[in-house]
């Protein structure tokens, strides 16, 4: 839940964004030959299943993970995520879902076509209880100082209330953008009388003001921006298609905005199909 820290906010260290990052000892364009044909997408966290309280972070070794309580960075753009799975396949890694929507708005796959109205995004069509039948999810992309590339952590619907009370009471009621503040997403043990699970927690920092902010604001509109693209690109590919809205072909191929060029793409094209983007 929100955590009031009007009175006293942390003292925070000068944040990082990744222009003022000093230059490694290897060039951009030595970087770019690596990543040629691959693309690049962002490291996805998860909110914990069993009440867990730890983040798991992808880390340059796949068998041994990064863990974190806390998690604390920019919230730079956040936005809707709906899943369908076929019954009993919400937890396969493995499986893909039958219909996935990256905006919340447009769904691709069976059923297909509009959120809003369709019959599976309504409360008690799901198998067990009175939730729907379409996982509604909120991706949120979280650039942590000194980092690279934000972190995408997928919100599931248990972890959508305290978000949605945390930006009222943090942002909106303040006319403050996300991007205008450094937060921490924590976690905290839930139930339902039957299963333990994790809900996330989040907390405002610090805010930035002056010359700060002005630099922020920039990168934060250049990266909603290529996010969007990004977006609309995946929906125009599969609007008049029968492919499966996994599709691992479809990626980002247009510019990539000067100030964030270094950030995140240092090949030619970003990954935007199901491994890319909240499923």
């Amino acid at each position: 839940m929100y955590n009031n820290q009007n009175n006293a906010l942390a003292e925070q260290k000068p944040f990082m964004l990744p222009s003022a990052i000093p230059e490694g000892e290897f060039t951009q364009e030595e970087l770019a030959e690596d990543m040629e044909g691959i693309g690049m997408s962002f490291p996805r966290i998860k909110i914990p299943a069993g009440g867990a309280l730890q983040f798991e972070i992808p880390s340059g070794d796949p068998e041994n993970p990064d863990y974190a309580k806390t998690l604390e960075g920019i919230l730079l753009f956040s936005h809707d995520s709906f899943t369908y799975w076929a019954e009993g396949n919400e937890y396969d890694d493995n499986a893909h879902p039958l219909c996935l929507s990256m905006d919340g708005k447009l769904g691709i796959g069976e059923p297909g076509g509009s959120c809003s109205t369709c019959v599976l995004n309504q409360y008690g069509t799901a198998a067990e209880g009175r939730g729907k039948a379409c996982k509604n999810q909120r991706a949120l992309y979280l650039l942590r100082s000194g980092d690279f590339m934000p972190l995408q952590v997928t919100l599931p619907p248990t972890s959508l209330k305290p978000f949605r009370e945390f930006l009222r009471q943090a942002f909106i009621f303040r006319h403050r953008a996300t991007y205008g503040s450094v937060i921490q997403i924590g976690l905290k043990k839930a139930t339902n009388g039957k299963d333990d699970y994790s809900v996330a927690t989040f907390r405002r920092l610090s805010d930035f003001s002056g010359e700060e902010l002005a630099q922020v604001r920039t990168y934060a509109e250049s990266f909603k921006e290529l996010v969007r693209t990004m977006i609309r690109q995946h929906n125009a590919g599969h609007e008049s298609t029968t492919d499966a809205p996994h599709d691992p072909g479809t990626r980002y191929t247009g510019p990539i905005p000067t100030d964030t060029s270094s950030q995140f793409a240092y090949g030619q094209s970003l990954e935007t199909g199901y491994e890319a983007l909240p499923a």
